[in-house]
């Protein structure tokens, strides 16, 4: 059985949605039979051949009715687009963020119970085979009793980065949420994953969400963030992250126990383990979003990022959304580096500041660092 597929917005990461799909599609396995996006199809050259591209989702759905609606379109776009899709009889996969809002993703979710169609989510990390071996680790008790979670994400970003579209790096566009943070988009799987390993998926799943928010450049969202949640389980799971910092870290989450760790590198799916005893790594296999979603249709497998599982996120996501705005971090302790629109802003000591937010559950001021104050 084929599964046919719609690509919506196919210059930016919906070419990534092409290439697994073309992967499928050797297999027997799928097909796209339509596109669209609003600056059509010029310079797509990885668009197979043939297929028509239409200007917006209403027009191509007044053509041909997919079964998987993919959608790489801006975080404000996901709610209306997705439910659009779900109503005319299609599945959906949708990029992470799921949506703008908490009250979308509700919306959301209830729109796919009403329709009898699933939507995926793009958390590509939900597909790494590490988590069995996280969850035996832990219930083995090799790192002893579980004490909490950190997460740690360091990475840089570019002015260019901003300049690529009007929503990137805002909070509100046109009077419609965005939450274009690092919390929230870039380093979102770093939540999202943390959340999954707690065993604490879904809204209902969290208790509290302690966070402060900053900015090193001139946007209106987040680019350097701690946030600490309190899971309804009493866990404790704390994150520092940044798009201020000197390179490109690999993000990892650390899965903390009274007598070692786990750290979970959850870009290239290497797990570490360190006791006492010594330390082993392990480099793990995944599968990708859309052969789930495949499997899922044909097979009956079950999806491996549902959108009501992405709820305990979006409480995440919600907590930021409606914090105060982030403050500017001072200048004395940012140092920009490169050149015209490829330079970065880099804060004195951030991978420190965010390793230490992860092990000692604190957030940036509660750890006493210089640029901060409470926020939120």
């Amino acid at each position: 059985m084929t599964t046919t597929f719609a690509v919506l917005g196919i210059h930016g990461y919906g070419r990534y949605h092409l290439a697994e799909i073309a992967r499928l599609q050797a297999e027997g396995l799928a097909e796209v039979v339509a596109v669209a996006d609003p600056r059509g199809a010029d310079g797509a050259e990885h668009l197979p051949a043939g297929v028509p591209c239409y200007a917006d989702l209403d027009e191509l759905l007044a053509h041909v009715v997919p079964d998987v609606v993919t959608l790489a379109t801006p975080i404000h776009t996901h709610a209306p687009l997705a439910i659009t899709a779900l109503r005319a009889g299609a599945h959906v996969l949708v990029e992470k963020p799921t949506t703008a809002t908490l009250a979308e993703l509700t919306e959301l979710v209830q729109t796919s119970q009403e329709t009898g169609r699933v939507v995926q989510v793009g958390f590509q990390s939900f597909g790494s085979h590490a988590y069995p071996e996280i969850q035996r680790l832990v219930e083995s008790g090799t790192i002893g009793e579980l004490t909490g979670l950190g997460g740690v994400g360091t990475w840089s970003r570019t002015l260019s980065y901003y300049q690529r579209s009007r929503w990137a790096g805002t909070r509100v566009l046109d009077g419609v949420p965005v939450v274009d943070g690092v919390v929230t988009n870039p380093l979102a799987h770093c939540v999202a994953t943390a959340l999954k390993i707690a065993g604490a998926p879904r809204a209902e799943d969290v208790a509290s969400v302690d966070l402060e928010l900053y900015h090193a450049h001139d946007i209106e969202a987040d680019d350097t963030s701690s946030v600490r949640v309190t899971t309804t389980a009493g866990t404790r799971l704390t994150f520092g992250l940044t798009l201020a910092g000197p390179g490109h870290t690999p993000p990892t989450i650390i899965v903390q126990g009274t007598r070692g760790e786990l750290v979970f590198s959850y870009t290239d799916d290497r797990l570490w383990t360190r006791t006492a005893d010594g330390e082993t790594q392990t480099r793990f296999e995944r599968t990708g979003m859309l052969r789930n979603l495949v499997e899922h249709l044909t097979e009956g497998v079950p999806l491996l990022a549902p959108a009501e599982d992405t709820g305990a996120f979006m409480r995440v996501l919600e907590a930021v959304r409606t914090a105060p705005d982030p403050a500017p971090v001072d200048p004395a302790y940012v140092t920009w580096l490169g050149e015209g629109d490829e330079s970065y802003p880099v804060i004195a000591d951030i991978e420190t500041w965010c390793a230490r937010a992860a092990a000692e559950h604190k957030l940036f001021s509660e750890l006493g660092a210089p640029w901060a104050g409470p926020r939120g």
